[in-house]
């Protein structure tokens, strides 16, 4: 199936995440991490969420799923380990016009979460579509063997010489040229270090 890659600003959007346990944890991590605001409901919720919760992070309505719980929500995640439950909170986020992620059964929800590399504000995202997300991760992984931490330092300084340009006002096309110069020149010297390692 195809789907739209795009990174979105989470910064005060609400994700409610329904569910209490290990998927809901993984999940309440991305987007905590991604600057969202979040509610999460469950029958019974795990010791990582009560300390979020009693830090403030998160709020957490203990008890069973409603659909007024998606009052005001950007994203809703179903994670519970109820497919009748999901479905639910499938049918009232597609309602609403709410996006909803079932964790699963992600064919059926409307978005997926890819498995992310960071290198400092370098991301890099690998999506099986919700085919096989371990999959995905595997991939990930295979990729974080070959960019480090370097490449994050690397889009740092071609930032800055961006921002440069910006501000002396050349040409885009010039400009594109000349970042990309840039950056090949930077990934070229890192690698050519690397291969000198012993």
């Amino acid at each position: 199936m195809s789907t739209l890659a795009v990174n979105i600003r989470m910064h005060g959007k609400l994700v409610v995440i329904v569910g209490g346990g290990a998927v809901a944890v993984r999940k309440l991590g991305t987007v905590l991490a991604a600057g969202a605001d979040v509610r999460v409901v469950a029958i019974e919720i795990s010791p990582e969420i009560t300390l979020l919760k009693d830090s403030g992070r998160v709020a957490v309505r203990v008890g069973p799923y409603t659909a007024a719980d998606l009052d005001n929500a950007f994203l809703a995640i179903a994670a519970t380990d109820n497919s009748i439950v999901n479905e639910q909170v499938r049918d009232d986020a597609q309602k609403r016009k709410i996006l909803v992620a079932i964790a699963d059964n992600p064919a059926v929800g409307e978005c997926t979460f890819p498995a992310i590399l960071r290198r400092g504000d370098l991301e890099i995202a690998v999506s099986t579509g919700g085919r096989c997300p371990t999959y995905a991760v595997d991939v990930r992984d295979q990729i974080a063997r070959y960019i480090g931490s370097e490449y994050g330092s690397i889009l740092d300084m071609i930032s800055a010489e961006r921002e440069k340009l910006l501000t002396d006002g050349g040409s885009s096309t010039y400009n594109m040229k000349l970042l990309r110069s840039l950056a090949s020149s930077l990934i070229a010297e890192l690698t050519e270090r690397k291969e000198q390692l012993p």
